[in-house]
């Protein structure tokens, strides 16, 4: 089989690998797309995500829908053939926060392509992988591939909303309208916000969030655009950018609440602290997602407005054109790569 492996910044090469034949408890899946993450771009153009370097070679992507292949010995799952997405996290289960009910943030989880933990966790951008039974999720009636392979990212989307409290009627900021922003929007707009306005220096990802939602788009360097009216009840960061979580502070009301979703660089970055201690604003980290994987698998079924967030697909071999492409926010929002090809 073929897979995408990053060996460092810059260094993105297809490699062929051996298949591994599922054991006890793991099934084998033939990966039919991926969904190319902001963390996959950033170990390409980096070598690295926030904290978490890439030290040895790693198969990318954890954003993967495919077949059942095959099952290992006495495993029970889903049928060979049955279309499937897969749940990229295994949490340890043991830990204080996976008996809390927060396995999103188990410090022991591995996680499709992640180099997060030495040795690294290989992903999911190659054509045959194996993983816990588990973490395999059958396709509900009518969700094509396609939709499908947004359930990761809509899920971190659902995590963010939900950390945000409750959204109903209120006036929601969304710095950043990446393929992850979209997927906020949509969420917020499902979960009964009265507006979400978003802001980012590119007008095509601004078009895009309109699409899918926004009630409200303004660009980010022209602070004086009456598009962003009153203060926000809530702010969500999505751009992983130190001027975006500036942006969300300084707009949001007092004892309003900013959710950090964005991974920023690594090291300190700056906070306009005293605005946070006298306007008591409350920062909301959020990371990853649990159940809310199951939850964004259903939302897809039942038409959430997000086909618009998908812009392009590639097949495995031009793995680089579609890496540099969706690096290019001006042209792309989600990047497929198309595995099912031999």
């Amino acid at each position: 089989m073929h897979a995408c492996v990053v060996h460092g910044a810059g260094d993105l090469r297809i490699e062929e690998r051996p298949a591994a034949d599922p054991g006890p408890g793991e099934i084998a899946v033939s990966v039919a797309l991926g969904g190319i993450c902001g963390s996959d771009l950033h170990y390409y153009h980096r070598g690295r995500v926030g904290d978490f370097a890439v030290t040895a070679p790693m198969v990318l992507g954890h954003e993967v829908v495919g077949h059942v292949a095959a099952l290992g010995p006495g495993t029970t799952g889903p049928a060979e053939g049955t279309p499937v997405a897969v749940h990229p996290a295994t949490p340890c289960g043991a830990c204080p926060e996976c008996a809390d009910g927060r396995r999103n943030i188990c410090a022991h989880t591995r996680y499709l392509g992640s180099a997060a933990r030495t040795p690294h966790v290989q992903g999911g951008f190659a054509q045959h992988i194996t993983v816990p039974a588990d973490q395999i999720r059958p396709l509900p009636a009518g969700l094509g591939l396609r939709r499908a392979v947004l359930a990761e990212p809509l899920a971190v989307a659902l995590h963010a909303v939900r950390r945000a409290g409750a959204v109903r009627g209120r006036r929601v900021l969304v710095t950043g309208a990446g393929p992850i922003g979209c997927l906020v929007v949509a969420a917020l707009r499902r979960a009964g916000a009265a507006e979400v306005v978003v802001t980012d220096l590119l007008d095509a990802p601004l078009r895009l969030a309109a699409e899918v939602g926004a009630t409200a788009t303004v660009r980010a360097d022209r602070p004086d655009d009456p598009a962003w009216g009153d203060a926000v009840d809530v702010a969500i960061e999505a751009s992983g950018a130190p001027a975006g979580l500036r942006t969300c502070v300084e707009r949001v009301r007092r004892g309003g609440t900013v959710v950090l979703l964005g991974l920023l660089p690594p090291g300190e970055v700056g906070l306009l602290g005293n605005v946070a201690v006298t306007r008591e604003i409350e920062l909301r980290g959020a990371f990853r997602f649990d159940g809310e994987f199951d939850e964004a698998l259903a939302l897809l079924a039942g038409g959430l407005p997000v086909d618009p967030v998908v812009t392009h697909t590639f097949p495995l071999e031009r793995s680089v054109d579609a890496f540099d492409i969706a690096g290019d926010r001006a042209v792309a929002s989600k990047v497929l790569l198309d595995l099912s090809r031999n």
